[in-house]
């Protein structure tokens, strides 16, 4: 279906500013637009948009599809919100005696426990609602909130790069995962603390990368879409 295409979104807008930007490219007020898996405003990659009410339709099951991830991880800091954008904490300082640096063979190990169906704690500054309210909005006030874990799958982790203090792994999920969650256990396992620095999406279920339309051609592109 043409009304269902995979935007490359850029860092530095959220997933909404997407979909309100296809809107008005379009301008039709009550024309329905969505889109499938949430991008924070720090990563890039695909994002799955929907046009018209047939296509919206479709959204809830493009979310389930598997995904794929490049994620670069810093170790030896953690951050409040779990990526670049929270107030870092130096966790395991290089200076300390005795301080010993994660080696490939101790990060290739620690991905074991995280590959298979596993309990997840998503981070405190996400939409995930509680008592109706989206996590982040009590974060943001200071407030203290338990999140639950909840069960997901990450069906594979591989080592692309290391140096340290940064980590680049690819990996494969399937829906619900969140990888600033894995970013922060991860950097935890390895017993130096982490947070994600850099993300970019590359596949969700068929949409892949390289058929994903550029910001710079969506004008053009949404042009030729048919309602």
């Amino acid at each position: 279906m043409k009304n269902i295409f995979a935007f490359y979104k850029p860092k530095g807008i959220t997933s909404n500013d997407a979909v309100q930007k296809v809107k008005r490219l379009i301008g039709i007020k009550k024309l329905k637009v969505g889109h499938a898996g949430t991008l924070d405003p720090l990563a890039e990659g695909i994002l799955v948009i929907a046009v018209g009410r047939e296509a919206t339709k479709k959204i809830s099951e493009i979310v389930k599809k598997e995904k794929e991830y490049i994620a670069e991880i810093t170790l030896g800091l953690e951050s409040t919100t779990d990526d670049a954008e929270g107030e870092k904490t130096r966790t395991y300082p290089e200076l300390v005696e005795g301080f010993e640096k994660p080696t490939i063979e101790n990060i290739k190990d620690s991905f074991k426990e995280f590959i298979g169906n596993i309990k997840q704690i998503p981070p405190i500054y996400s939409a995930i609602k509680i008592s109706g309210k989206e996590a982040y909005k009590y974060a943001r006030k200071g407030l203290l909130v338990e999140m639950k874990s909840r069960e997901v799958e990450i069906k594979n982790i591989e080592l692309l790069e290391y140096f340290w203090p940064v980590l680049k792994i690819k990996v494969l999920t399937g829906p619900g995962v969140y990888i600033r969650s894995l970013a922060r256990d991860l950097g935890r396992s390895l017993k130096v603390g982490g947070y994600l620095s850099g993300l970019e999406r590359i596949r969700i279920g068929d949409y892949v990368k390289e058929d994903a339309i550029p910001m710079e051609k969506l004008p053009e592109f949404v042009s030729h879409l048919e309602f």
